[in-house]
């Protein structure tokens, strides 16, 4: 079909006998006689085969087209390529170009021939090149452009090479590829052969498929340490060799645009790749240290669907107070926590839920992470003075309902967010403390006056993130009562109570998690909790009163993670940091 998203260069071949292919999907109850009748005369106002007018039509789906298509033509019909049936020699012996250029993938032998899957069984100048290079008949099947492309991703995407192996085939001759090539669409398909190149592509196709928030490339006196962070946590995958690490930042540097000439001040940068069909942004820093430059590269799934509040850790009560937040008109709403917390996740998450065709919703972000559709992202650019001060003023001009500032860094930000706020404006925002109360002296501190505060503020959430356990080695057992007086009062702590670990298995990469929850405190200014903002109250003052009223702690609210099996006692205290209940 001309429209990829509904069928992707959908090439049915010469559809004979319209009636009979019309007739078949009525008798399967696809479609109506009334249907075919009025998709006949589209097809011939627009000069179309059957099949594509009953699909822009939005009669039929593209797979009961198909099903109905290999009945007629008496070939069978597959809905999805299991990865399990699919012969990784076989498809090695094509490219991923050609595989998805045409629309084709050869995947089981069977009977001295080759089943090919194919949109089309009657291109036979691309099943005779086909069985060519594979040296041998073949035995076409039917499937889906969508089941061909996803089967092509998921085998080539598993055939690649790992960083790991391709430091093997690194030689001497490596400072030679510090030239720029050009991008490629999409780096499995790139058939570069330079050792570098190849090592670099690597590791980010490694990095998308274990689940890499962050990539540290990290020089030491004599050699490269390179890291991934999984869910929170920095694992080390490789120690390339000294005398490479001029050309792998070189590399990255002429992927990102940075000056490779400069290597005494700071750069940041920015990728946008497509690995295995899915689109990614890659945020670069480099730094220069003692033993040369340091690169952190912060990864970002653009394909990635956004987290509802119910499943980002939120639950309960706390899901229901969020709910009741975010439907103000006006208030200023603050996310706080250390950086990769899930601040960002949470905020999408919030104005996700209120957005609207009814509803101005504009942020202001650095950088904006995630496109959201239906609401206008201002990108912070201190280049051209275009700061979250700056651009928050603009946007009051923009007649907007509900504002989000990705972080309040100084007074100017942190007075006019609280203005606006003042003003008939629902404000979203961040900051860095450690708690719930602290946002509260932070902003003091910052020079923001008390009642100003007391009358904008209507919450603070602080959050963190803990791994969750991996679901395919979780095991319940029996704690000791050491373990337990961790984290539970001595008269909390009963016998046989069973909480849950992870044994540690090939999915989670022997670790026992996989994924992270947030833990949450939500801290809701009552008029008890403005008093004491108003009297200039310190954050234990003010969180021991929120206590009071029933607030849980990050660290209660970790407790009853583990009680439920979502996390481990060592979790909730690596992130609570032995905060005190």
């Amino acid at each position: 079909m001309q429209n990829k998203e509904n069928s992707g260069k959908l090439l049915l071949g010469e559809i004979l006998g319209k009636l009979l292919l019309g007739e078949i999907l009525v008798k399967s109850g696809i479609v109506t006689k009334e249907q075919i009748e009025e998709a006949i005369l589209y097809q011939k106002e627009k000069k179309l085969k059957i099949g594509e007018s009953l699909l822009r039509l939005k009669f039929a789906k593209e797979k009961d087209i198909y099903r109905a298509l290999a009945e007629q033509w008496g070939i069978p019909f597959i809905e999805s390529i299991p990865s399990d049936e699919i012969d990784e020699t076989i498809v090695g012996k094509i490219s991923i170009n050609y595989a998805k250029k045409n629309y084709v993938l050869p995947f089981r032998s069977e009977d001295h021939s080759v089943i090919v899957a194919t949109v089309d069984p009657f291109n036979v100048s691309v099943l005779d090149d086909l069985s060519a290079m594979l040296g041998k008949p073949l035995k076409p099947v039917l499937s889906t452009s969508k089941a061909i492309e996803d089967a092509i991703n998921r085998v080539y995407d598993k055939t690649v090479v790992t960083a790991e192996k391709m430091m093997d085939n690194l030689d001497e001759n490596l400072n030679q590829i510090a030239h720029e090539l050009e991008e490629p669409t999409d780096i499995l398909e790139s058939t570069d052969e330079a050792p570098i190149i190849r090592l670099v592509n690597s590791l980010f196709s490694q990095a998308l498929k274990e689940r890499v928030s962050d990539i540290h490339i990290e020089p030491s006196e004599k050699d490269l340490s390179v890291r991934f962070r999984v869910d929170g946590i920095l694992h080390e995958i490789i120690r390339p060799p000294k005398r490479v690490q001029n050309s792998i930042i070189s590399r990255i540097k002429i992927m990102s645009k940075l000056n490779i000439a400069e290597k005494r001040l700071p750069q940041d940068g920015r990728i946008r790749l497509k690995i295995a069909g899915k689109d990614i942004d890659i945020r670069i820093s480099v730094v220069p240290t003692t033993h040369g430059e340091r690169v952190v590269m912060r990864l970002l799934d653009r394909t990635n669907v956004l987290l509802g509040l119910n499943e980002i850790g939120l639950s309960g009560e706390k899901i229901a107070t969020m709910e009741r937040l975010i439907q103000r008109n006006d208030g200023i709403v603050l996310v706080t926590g250390p950086t990769g917390s899930g601040k960002t996740t949470t905020l999408y998450g919030c104005i996700s839920k209120i957005n609207s065709p009814d509803i101005n919703i504009i942020t202001i972000e650095d950088p904006v992470e995630y496109q959201l559709k239906g609401i206008s992202q201002i990108q912070v650019n201190p280049k051209i003075a275009l700061t979250f001060a700056n651009g928050l003023r603009s946007i009051l001009r923009q007649d907007p309902d509900v504002i989000l500032v990705g972080e309040i860094r100084d007074v100017e930000t942190a007075d006019i967010a609280i203005h606006a706020s003042l003003t008939g404006h629902l404000v979203f925002s961040t900051l860095h403390t450690n708690d719930a109360a602290g946002a509260v002296t932070r902003l003091i501190d910052m020079g923001i006056e008390s009642f100003l505060i007391s009358s904008s503020l209507v919450a603070v959430v602080a959050q963190r993130l803990v791994r969750v356990i991996c679901p395919n080695c979780k095991e319940e057992y029996i704690p000791g009562q050491e373990e337990l007086l961790k984290i539970l009062p001595p008269a909390d702590v009963k016998k046989h109570i069973k909480i849950a670990k992870g044994r540690g298995c090939e999915e989670c990469m022997h670790t026992g998690y996989k994924g992270r929850s947030g833990i949450y405190e939500i801290l809701t200014i009552d008029d008890d909790i403005r008093d004491q903002i108003m009297k200039r109250g310190d954050s234990n003052a003010i969180k021991n009163l929120a206590i009071k009223h029933g607030m849980d702690t990050l660290k209660l609210d970790g407790i009853n993670k583990v009680m439920a099996g979502v996390t481990t006692v060592e979790e909730v205290l690596r992130v609570t940091q032995e905060e005190v209940i």
